[in-house]
């Protein structure tokens, strides 16, 4: 978790504390946020859960593609132009 909170934290400038980016608005920062889970767990492929293909070729996954939730690298235009259902 602590690998991923500064993962986070480099990547999305609104969790920096002193920056021009801070989020002071809490609707933006909790947008910010689910844009950068759902970027990090299905559009970036982790070198440390790759696998090899019976043809001996490496293949990159996600975290999602670990967990069994997705099947393909999602590019990032897939996950912002695709319809999403949002359960309560």
């Amino acid at each position: 978790m602590e690998r991923h909170n500064g993962t986070d934290r480099n990547r999305c400038g609104r969790k920096v504390g002193k920056s021009y980016a801070f989020s002071k608005d809490w609707d933006a920062h909790r947008a910010a946020t689910a844009f950068s889970y759902f970027s990090y767990n299905f559009c970036w492929p982790v070198r440390t859960l790759r696998v090899k293909s019976d043809d001996g070729r490496w293949r990159a996954r996600t975290p999602a593609m670990a967990a069994g939730l997705t099947d393909h690298v999602w590019s990032l235009r897939d996950g912002l132009t695709l319809p999403a259902v949002q359960r309560k």
